[in-house]
């Protein structure tokens, strides 16, 4: 199973978006038409990219808008990056969602006692190669974390490219203390403190700040999927998300997007353009003494 991306709009502006393709050329939604599962018996996922590592651009799954396409995230009217928190550049592994997946926002944790974030579950991958963005890997799940963000469930799996040399070492979250000692606590780090520069309180985790292993990450990603079968077959309500798809809505569905339909969506979008540069101001760190 393949992917393609196309690319519409001017790169780092308000107007870059990148669309999705599947084998045949046709259209899809990263969010709703990529299958969950590259090989259901062996629990290996897809993982949609969604920044690449050492990038700064808070890039993501728009999952509000037609198709679903990535576009940088925006706040008050201006782009959105991650600000470099000492002694971190940019994000710390290939960053990126499951597709199929939902954390429903009226749904309450049992675990974290917060409901969902209403996105796609987010992965980080810890493999050795600098993806693209856009890629569609395929990933062994190793373990989860579990993040309150302004006291919703955001929960984050932590993942490793199967066709990464070093994979066939990590088959569950212990592997990673024992191989790449101190990446899990950087982990913790990066994702406590990297709103501090935007004014915002550092995050909080549940389990006191442990990993939870393979199999409870697992867990957390069916149920996530059942949220979003929930979601795509009309017994939740979607709010704002756009839940249009080309692949998985039958007929009769209004989610079911044809691909004139699909084909039309794209073209409204602005064509692809000369990139404008990234601002400078994107580069400058930031220093806090640890608590």
């Amino acid at each position: 199973m393949s992917f393609t991306v196309e690319e519409r709009g001017n790169a780092n502006s308000l107007s870059y978006r990148l669309f999705f393709k599947n084998a045949e050329g046709k259209y899809i939604s990263p969010f709703h038409d990529i299958p969950i599962y590259a090989d259901e018996s062996q629990s290996i996922f897809h993982m949609v990219v969604e920044v690449p590592r050492w990038t700064n651009a808070k890039m993501e799954i728009a999952t509000k808008d037609i198709l679903n396409p990535i576009k940088q995230d925006v706040k008050k009217g201006k782009l959105r990056y991650v600000a470099n928190v000492f002694p971190h550049k940019g994000y710390i592994w290939n960053y990126g969602a499951v597709p199929q997946t939902w954390e429903d926002p009226a749904h309450k944790d049992g675990d974290t006692d917060c409901c969902g974030d209403n996105d796609p579950i987010d992965v980080c991958e810890i493999g050795s190669r600098v993806c693209t963005r856009g890629e569609v890997i395929k990933v062994k799940v190793l373990g989860i974390l579990a993040m309150i963000d302004e006291g919703e469930t955001d929960w984050k799996v932590i993942a490793i490219n199967v066709e990464d040399p070093e994979a066939k070492d990590f088959n569950n979250i212990s592997d990673v203390q024992r191989l790449k000692p101190g990446y899990l606590e950087a982990t913790v780090d990066w994702f406590r403190r990297y709103k501090v520069p935007d004014g915002k309180p550092e995050n909080r985790f549940a389990f006191n700040e442990e990993f939870k292993d393979k199999d409870f990450a697992i867990e957390v990603i069916k149920s996530t999927h059942n949220f979003w079968k929930a979601l795509i077959g009309q017994q939740t309500k979607a709010g704002e998300l756009n839940c249009k798809n080309t692949c998985v809505s039958s007929g009769g569905s209004p989610y079911c997007c044809s691909a004139d339909e699909a084909k039309a969506a794209v073209g409204e979008t602005c064509p692809c353009g000369k990139g404008d540069p990234i601002p400078p101001s994107v580069d400058k760190w930031f220093y806090y003494e640890r608590k």
